[in-house]
């Protein structure tokens, strides 16, 4: 080819073909590892959620009615008794905090 123009038309083509087919390629890659990741993290999310219902299941045939808290286990009327006690001290902070306000104006 002599002609400087012709030949940087054909280069400028060929490297849009070639460029255009690479993206092609990295973008049919790319969404493969995104359905193949989404495809294992649904199945880790529906065996867990198997494995905690199986769980579930397991504690409720045993009769297991205790809760585990950090320092062992509680029962419900203990835990019962625990709210109790909660919902008194905050109503006793509400009414503190109550006495506080209207003291400061």
């Amino acid at each position: 080819m002599s002609n400087p123009v012709l030949h940087a038309f054909f280069l400028g083509r060929a490297f849009a073909e070639v460029l255009t087919e690479k993206i092609e390629d990295s973008l049919t890659n790319a969404l493969s590892e995104l359905g193949k990741f989404d495809a294992e993290q649904r199945e880790n999310l529906r065996s867990f959620i198997e494995e905690v219902q199986a769980k579930a299941a397991q504690d409720v045939t045993q009769g297991n009615t205790a809760i585990a808290t950090i320092d062992g286990l509680v029962s419900p009327a203990d835990l019962q008794e625990t709210l109790d006690k909660l919902r008194a001290e905050m109503a006793s902070l509400k009414s503190e905090l109550k006495n506080y306000r209207e003291s400061s104006s």
